[in-house]
């Protein structure tokens, strides 16, 4: 994880270094430039360092538990390297200073700094003698670890499954043993029919898939001729993996003097006309199968492959459908195994009624993680069996080290991490610093991470955004984050890490300075900041944080809702280096003065707190590149926001703005033109001289503009007809009945939300919606207070890439048709208030992929839609403030002889819900 640490820095290195050209342009006195050459070229030689060492550094972490030489060097290395990391950062924040005020003023500060410059100089090269040093000593003691040593190190050892370990796996082992088992599915046992499947068992660490797969190995290794199981490394080498499958399946070859082809023909020629099994376990890559497939005959044989990976990647190699997913355990599952770990000298293996709710309790932080309940169970085993000894157990169980508690899951997650690209690990490292069982939001968590400095372009066709998201997309196809709910278009939205995962990663996170987690519990003494550069309030008061000495923090996350803001501010005085300050959520009503001297200060959320007003020293902080007051009080920005030029996401606005009745944006001061990064700009004000302004900010992806009235139409489209990358557009009218006349208006293809509160001017809605038929990409589409009639509503059939349609007091007409062939990939469609709406017909065709249909207040809707039944894939239906007769005859029993024709409609429906929002009451009906 090192050289995590040694990545970060060496990014930093290359930001000082790529503002030399430009410090060299200024007409710089002679002692000056002297002083500047100097710390350049040190800041040069030191960055070469760094990136020589990272390979070493990436092996080293293979090895470095078994040889405490290597360990000792490799926290050296990481100390210097955030002495590095702080100087560089010092050594930039000075040169950008230099650039701001007049003539004289830049002239004094230049002269001021000289000082500095050698000081920091000085500094660069102390740190440089000393990683030689550090070298010199390395190579002085180390002890060259045997092969054996770091195979040991790298997790890889026997697996056995033992009984007690098989719980809950009754579906699965009857599905692989049917796709495996010869004659089973079809394929007949004449081996002149040649069949060759290939069956994957994934998912996360510790889920059990190993104890799966040998479980039904076991069970049909004797329908075969010839059995194999291998476990493959995650740095395999062809070769070796080839002359352990030669040995796995007993092929009489000296493996030790034949060349690598001699090896294939001759597991090949073994196989001919067998029917043989081949596991191959812990598979990290595809590649692993596309080198060795041809190995295998398929001709005049039967082959069956089965491979476990925690992967998804390595899931998509099985044939047609077969890969399993495997889950954690459900509650009764986990109590069983549980109990079979703890109990299992007890004759009944029963857990007594004194344990039963710590028991619970264990079993509850173990989230369904087998290898979890099992080194639980285990560990409790040796206990004596009383409230007090288990109480002291569970006491202790975060706070003493996984790996003395979890030895299996922490080699398990160790392999994981070892797996990850430095930048990643840095990623998957940041998740486990929020609380448990916290919900990490997509867009946040990206966010966060570029302002972390852990995302890099990786080359220009990718921006900063889109390689974050993939960075979230691989740890949770690598089985390191759960999904929680992917939105209408398939796209993660919320995710979550499993607490055993967390636990261990926390520990990794304290071990390796990357960060540590405070709750306020345990004394004055429980809590030691020390070497942590990140740090995230759970709860407690935070006091004892405050009075710890934190020094040279880079991150302080706050999820404590109460918090007193006086103890805060000797944390950020010492901490003059913060990049992330996060509070969101917390009831203070003002920032502390010292958060406006935080140089460094990237990222700054205040979400969801009371904060009604930003000083003007808020234009201090030159490095910012994320404003996130979403839903705080905030009414307006000041002035200086606009000397914010590094600023990329400026989220602004009052609660329940959002997809609601326009309540007003944020006002915005003259000058926004000048923020030509901002990618997100949300909600805003119009205003005629802001809307001339906004137009320059051709970078947007994210807009949302409030109060527009029926005059700003003209500013508005011609700004909004400039933003050409345009991701998700939101605009609200001033009232219900503004006309929004967007007749000028020309969406880029980009387009995928779009949002339209107000009314739309009649004569020109078909053009408008007619319009909008290059907009392949939209797939989500809110229109409310529109007046759209029946007509014009046809008009929206040109999406035909829309997956969420809602209108929201936006149709008046008393009959809604959707044609055959519309709407082909809409999957929620939401109809609310619409006070004239007699009937719904849906035709055969139309929305064929329709998931959820949700109908709210819809006074004369007696009549489910016609045409329902033929949404086959409608899985929700949502019945909110409808009428009480409609009700009636959706409760009436499908086979009754009082069963209505809206009853009928329904059957095929999983989950129908009525909801009476007076009153707060859900009936679910079926």
């Amino acid at each position: 994880m090192a050289e995590g640490v040694v990545g970060l820095v060496v990014a930093t290195l290359g930001a000082a270094l790529a503002t030399e050209a430009a410090s060299f342009g200024w007409s710089l006195v002679a002692k000056e430039a002297a002083a500047l050459r100097d710390v350049f070229g040190k800041i040069r030689r030191s960055k070469a360092e760094l990136e020589s060492m990272q390979a070493y550094l990436h092996e080293a972490e293979l090895f470095k538990d078994t040889d405490m030489t290597t360990a000792v060097f490799v926290g050296e290395i990481r100390r210097l390297a955030f002495q590095m990391e702080d100087v560089a950062d010092e050594f930039t924040y000075k040169l950008e200073d230099c650039k701001h005020g007049g003539f004289a003023g830049k002239t004094r500060k230049r002269l001021k700094h000289i000082k500095a410059w050698y000081r920091l100089a000085a500094k660069f090269q102390e740190i440089e003698a000393k990683l030689e040093d550090a070298n010199r000593r390395k190579k002085y003691y180390t002890i060259r670890p045997s092969p054996a040593a770091k195979s040991t190190s790298q997790g890889k050892g026997l697996h056995f499954t033992r009984d007690e370990d098989l719980v809950g796996i009754e579906e699965n082992k009857g599905k692989l043993v049917k796709w495996l088992t010869p004659g089973a599915g079809g394929d007949g046992d004449d081996l002149e029919q040649s069949s060759s499947k290939v069956t994957t068992v994934w998912g996360m660490p510790g889920v059990g898939k190993t104890t799966l797969a040998a479980h039904v190995y076991r069970t049909v290794k004797l329908d075969f001729d010839a059995t194999a199981w291998v476990t493959v490394s995650e740095s395999y080498c062809l070769e070796d993996l080839l002359k352990k499958i030669a040995t796995a399946f007993d092929v009489e070859v000296d493996v030790a003097n034949v060349e690598m082809r001699g090896l294939a023909e001759s597991i090949h020629d073994h196989l001919q006309g067998k029917k043989y099994i081949l596991v191959l376990d812990d598979v990290w890559t595809p590649l692993v199968w596309s080198e060795i497939r041809n190995v295998f005959p398929t001709s005049n044989c039967i082959g069956r492959f089965v491979i476990t990976s925690r992967k998804y990647e390595v899931s998509r190699l099985a044939t047609r459908e077969h890969a399993i997913h495997l889950q954690p355990l459900k509650a009764r599952n986990s109590w069983v195994l549980f109990c079979k770990g703890a109990f299992w000298n007890d004759v009944d293996q029963r857990c007594p009624p004194e344990l039963q709710e710590l028991a619970s309790k264990f079993i509850a932080k173990c989230q369904g993680l087998p290898i979890a309940i099992s080194c639980i169970g285990r560990l409790l085993s040796c206990k004596p069996q009383t409230p007090a000894e288990w109480e002291n157990v569970y006491r202790g169980l975060d706070s003493q080290l996984a790996k003395d508690v979890m030895p299996d899951a922490h080699m398990i997650l160790k392999v994981s991490l070892e797996d990850l690209p430095y930048d990643l690990k840095n990623c998957f490292l940041h998740c486990a610093l929020s609380p448990e069982d916290y919900v990490l939001q997509r867009r946040k968590t990206m966010r966060q991470w570029i302002a972390a400095g852990f995302i890099r372009e990786t080359d220009e066709s990718k921006t900063l955004e889109e390689v974050a998201e993939g960075y979230l997309v691989e740890l949770v196809n690598r089985s390191l984050l759960q999904v929680v709910e992917r939105n209408y278009a398939g796209r993660l939205k919320w995710c979550r890490m499993h607490d055993v995962i967390r636990l261990l990663a926390l520990n990794k996170a304290k071990e390796e300075c990357f960060g540590k987690v405070y709750n306020g519990s345990g004394g004055t003494r429980a809590f030691s900041v020390e070497g942590a550069r990140r740090i995230s309030v759970l709860g407690g008061n935070i006091e004892q944080l405050s009075l710890s000495g934190t020094t040279q923090l880079r991150a302080l996350h706050v999820f404590e809702k109460y918090i007193n803001v006086d103890l805060l501010k000797p944390i950020l005085t010492s901490s003059n280096l913060l990049s992330t300050l996060d509070l969101q959520g917390t009831r203070i009503k003002m920032l502390p003065d010292e958060v406006f001297d935080l140089f460094n200060l990237r990222y700054l959320g205040i979400r969801d707190t009371e904060i009604e007003s930003l000083p003007e020293a808020v234009g201090r902080l030159q490095n910012l590149e994320v404003l996130d007051a979403f839903e705080s009080k905030l009414m307006y920005l000041p002035n200086n926001v606009v000397k914010l030029r590094k600023l990329r996401y400026l989220y602004a606005c009052p609660p329940s703005t959002s997809e609601a009745v326009n309540v007003g944006g944020v006002k915005v001061p003259n000058g926004m033109q000048h923020l030509t990064g901002l990618q997100a700009l949300q909600f805003v004000d119009a205003s005629l001289e802001f809307l001339r302004e906004v137009g320059d900010l051709t970078e947007l992806r994210t807009f949302g503009v409030c109060n527009v009235r029926s005059e700003h139409s003209a500013d508005l489209s011609n700004a909004i007809t400039r933003m050409s990358h345009l991701f998700h557009l939101e605009i609200c009218a001033a009232a219900e009945n503004e006309v929004l006349r967007l007749e000028g208006l020309h969406l880029p293809p980009t387009l995928s939300w779009l949002g339209l509160t107000g009314q739309l001017e009649k004569t020109t809605m078909p053009q408008l919606f007619s319009s909008w038929s290059h907009l392949d990409s939209l797939t989500r589409l809110y229109l409310a207070f529109s007046s759209i009639d029946e007509q014009t509503f046809s008009g929206l059939c040109v999406l035909r890439g829309l997956r969420f349609l809602a209108l929201r007091e936006a149709f008046g007409g008393r009959r809604l048709n959707f044609y055959a062939e519309s709407f082909p990939k809409l999957t929620r469609l939401w109809i609310r208030g619409t006070p004239q709406l007699h009937q719904v017909v849906i035709e055969e065709g139309a929305m064929p992929n329709l998931v959820e249909l949700s109908l709210r207040d819809c006074p004369k809707l007696k009549f489910l839609p016609n045409g329902m039944e033929h949404l086959a894939a409608l899985d929700k239906l949502n019945l909110e403030d409808t009428l009480e007769e409609l009700i009636q005859k959706l409760r009436q029993k499908r086979d009754s002889n009082e069963c209505s024709k809206d009853v009928m409609k329904i059957s095929h429906i999983r989950n129908v819900r009525v909801i009476r929002s007076q009153n707060g009451l859900l009936e679910r009906i079926r």
